[in-house]
């Protein structure tokens, strides 16, 4: 189909052959162009707007095709939130907390640790009413919950934020995640100490406290001095190191106390050179292994991340690295493996390998999501792909069988070997009763959230092939036969009705519509013409008006048009008719036309055709006086100037007097025969019209005689006073005070003002008024005495005043 401009052209090409009054039915339909052709589906890739019977791509494929019921809500299916079966719960990301996420996920691993918070006690959970929700408090009641949750909860993930809000971290700053470890654990190793059970005071020490001393021994005399300490996890530096062993076997080497460094030594009173070396007495069950990988770079003043790759073992023998207790257990199993992928200290994201110690299934826990590894083995290698580039990008090593290779991992968990047992207890942590029905209780919760959303998805549903089926039905009896009764409807309606599987507002007609109430011929690009049995079916179901059929084509709107686009396309062609014709002697009874409309009556003519044509154009259009029309006049006549424009708005005004008869200025205007009259006056049919015979108007020539007989009067009346008051005029022979005049015994004082307008007078009699009042008030100061001392008379200071004789 033909571009909407020229289908707007087709529609009023008819108006060369046909004049306004010639109009015929055939006429009106063709420039509202209901007998265009309908477009039929697949010839156009999208809609015509100029064929108001082109109903292809108003979004009928989505209704035409087969149902699909996800198109019909946004409602996400709520078994997606639902746990999957023999699987972990994930942990959700408040911003930048992943760090805490995985810590948990580790903690939540330890069996003894959960089942000893488990026994804590907590009174408010045993008293909680189950009508309300439970509100924790302590750092234990919310780790008690959160682990709670985390092994029977029915949610795929669960929402850490109370447990992170009591312990004041910024959900959208990343912290140091090993600062925030030796923090926590230290935080719930008080919190636990308060506990009334002796078993529950020591736990984070029993699982996590190990022993070492600082052994320094004196060069001088040998004497040996041991200092004793507890850790919680053994910080490696892994700078310069390719494995574990050498990271373990630097932390625990022998260094040397000399120069400022120099030990004090009891024995010896004095300091002394000294080596010192740590002394690892015994190792806690969970053995935590800190890989310094954030360092601080004293070249930056920043932390940075050592993107070293270091080989780990999954079995790890601690006994060459201890000093006595032979009967300890030395042998421990990798059971968790924390990583931070990024190249920034201050930015990436955080992830947990962990063991399941009841199965020895590997979980990756990446907050939300939760992937089970295949074969019961650890697999790092998609996590050291991810990582972003590096600079020095170092091609990873090989690794044995029983070793890891990573450069991403932070943090290695060993827990010492135990021998196999039958005993399930040992791998079972039961949810007490007093926690497990606040499980329930939000189980329940979760359980009416997803029947809630599900009846939303199935009336969403139930709503939209409904209103498949409805549209589908209702766009078959779209299109409009030849020859039967038909109606307007709008295209965007249409469109929102086709798009929307919802709720569709009323029709709305009124912006359709001109002048005279019927659809304006502007708006047939914008809407569609339909069968009467569809419109009367959509008016049924949706509402709205005015209807616009048939009878709704608008003969007046059409013949404007017409004349105007006639009036247009002969402008040129009379403009130079015009022009040949005032040049000729005019015989015969003429007109009067003013010579600077004269001058430019193509140009109003065209502001004129232009007014009229928008005033034919629907309202949300350019209206009269705005818009491009003007710019295309200058253009259509590019000599006429501004000053012109300006000047003249209607046609033969500059001739009208101020009371409405011919002007009495003969010399602007100019005699026209009949024939350039007619001309004109068809483009200005409402243009003043002054036959030849037209007298001038009468109130204008009396007042032209009553102004002379003023002027002649002001002019004797200027005379008289000059030549009484010539020194005065000339400004000479002017009085002083300090040059006192002879035989004179009073000076009068005048404004100076007074003086200017008085010689304006004298000099243009005619162009300005007699001056009929001194105003000495203006040299009066506001208590009615005069503003000047005699001194500032003298001094010149009274700049507005003057002398008089």
């Amino acid at each position: 189909m033909a571009p909407r401009l020229q289908l707007e052209k087709a529609a009023w090409r008819w108006v060369d052959t046909v004049k306004p009054e010639e109009i015929r039915q055939e006429h009106i339909e063709l420039a509202y162009r209901v007998n265009l052709s309908a477009c039929k589906r697949g010839t156009c890739r999208r809609n015509c707007k100029g064929n108001p019977n082109c109903l292809v791509g108003i979004g009928e494929q989505s209704w035409l095709g087969e149902i699909d019921e996800n198109a019909f809500h946004n409602i996400d299916d709520p078994n997606s939130e639902r746990r999957d079966k023999n699987t972990f719960v994930g942990l959700t990301n408040l911003g930048a907390t992943c760090y805490v996420n995985t810590f948990l996920q580790v903690w939540f691993h330890n069996l003894e640790l959960r089942r000893s918070l488990y026994q804590c006690h907590n009174s408010r959970a045993q008293e909680h009413n189950i009508e309300s929700d439970y509100d924790p408090q302590s750092i234990c009641e919310h780790l008690q919950y959160l682990f709670a949750l985390l092994q029977n909860s029915n949610r795929k993930y669960i929402d850490p934020s109370g447990l992170v809000k009591a312990l004041g971290l910024d959900t959208g700053q990343q912290q140091d995640a090993q600062e925030f470890s030796k923090l926590f654990l230290s935080l719930l190793e008080d919190t636990l100490s308060t506990q009334k059970n002796p078993n529950l005071q020591n736990v984070i020490q029993r699982q996590f406290c190990g022993q070492f001393s600082y052994v320094t021994v004196c060069n001088q005399c040998g004497r040996s001095s041991a200092l004793p300490s507890r850790f919680y996890e053994l910080e490696l530096n892994i700078q310069g190191h390719k494995n574990l062993t050498e990271c373990v076997t630097e932390f625990l080497k022998e260094e040397k106390l000399d120069g400022e460094n120099r030990y004090f030594c009891e024995n010896c009173q004095t300091k002394q050179s000294a080596t010192r070396r740590i002394r690892l007495h015994s190792i806690p069950p969970t053995l935590n292994l800190q890989l310094m990988r954030f360092v601080f770079d004293r070249q930056t003043g920043h932390k940075k991340k050592l993107n070293t790759f270091i080989s780990f073992p999954e079995q790890l023998d601690m006994g060459p690295f201890l000093e006595g207790k032979e009967d300890q257990k030395c042998v421990y199993e990798l059971s968790a493996v924390l990583i931070h992928r990024g190249i920034s200290a201050y930015s990436g994201h955080y992830i947990a390998h962990v063991k399941d110690a009841r199965t020895g299934d590997w979980y990756k826990f990446n907050d939300e999501e939760i992937e089970k590894m295949e074969g019961k083995k650890l697999q790092l290698g998609t996590e050291e792909e991810i990582a972003e580039t590096v600079k020095s990008q170092a091609r990873k090593p090989k690794c044995s069988k029983g070793y890891h290779c990573s450069r991403n991992a932070y943090m290695l968990v060993y827990k010492v070997q135990e021998e196999e047992c039958s005993d399930a207890s040992r791998t079972n942590v039961e949810v007490p009763a007093f926690l497990q029905r606040l499980v329930d209780q939000d189980n329940h919760k979760f359980e009416e959230w997803c029947c809630e959303m599900a009846d939303m998805r199935k009336q969403s549903v139930d709503k939209g092939k409904a209103k498949h089926e409805e549209v589908k039905e209702l766009y078959e009896l779209l299109p409009a036969r030849d020859g039967e009764p038909y109606e307007f409807i709008p295209l965007d309606w249409l469109k929102k009705w086709l798009e929307d599987s919802t709720a569709t507002k009323e029709i709305e007609n009124s912006l359709f519509l001109c002048s005279h109430g019927k659809l304006h011929p502007d708006k047939v690009g914008d809407s569609k013409r339909v069968s009467l049995q569809a419109a009367q079916l959509l008016y049924e179901r949706y509402g709205g008006g005015p209807r616009l059929d048939g009878s709704s084509l608008c003969r007046e709107c059409v013949s404007q048009r017409c004349r105007v686009l006639r009036l247009k396309n002969q402008l040129n062609e009379d403009y130079k008719e015009v022009s040949n014709l005032v040049k000729r002697t005019l015989s015969g009874e003429g007109y009067w036309v003013g010579k600077a409309s004269l001058r430019s009556w193509r140009q109003l003519a065209l502001e004129q055709l232009e007014e009229d044509e928008n005033e034919t154009k629907h309202s949300n259009d350019q209206t009269n006086g705005q818009g491009p029309h003007i710019n295309n006049s200058k253009e259509f006549c590019p000599e006429l100037s501004e000053g012109n424009e300006d000047e003249m708005k209607t046609f033969n005004e500059d001739i009208v007097c101020t009371h409405g008869g011919l002007s009495i200025l003969e010399t602007e205007r100019k005699l026209v025969s009949s024939e350039v009259w007619t001309k004109l006056r068809a483009y200005f049919p409402k243009a003043p019209e002054f036959p030849q015979n037209q007298e001038s108007c009468q109130q204008c020539l009396t007042l032209e005689q009553e102004e002379k007989d003023n002027e002649a009067v002001s002019k004797m009346m200027a005379l008289d006073q000059k030549n009484q008051l010539l020194n005065l005029f000339h400004e000479k022979n002017r009085p002083t005070l300090t040059k006192w005049p002879q035989d004179t015994d009073v000076l009068y004082i005048v404004p100076l003002f007074f003086v200017d307008e008085w010689r304006k007078f004298i000099r243009r009699p005619t162009k300005s008024s007699p001056v009929s009042n001194v105003g000495n008030t203006l040299l009066l100061c506001p208590h009615g005495g005069f503003m000047f001392t005699y001194e500032s008379l003298i001094n010149g200071d009274a700049q507005h005043s003057a002398l008089a004789q």
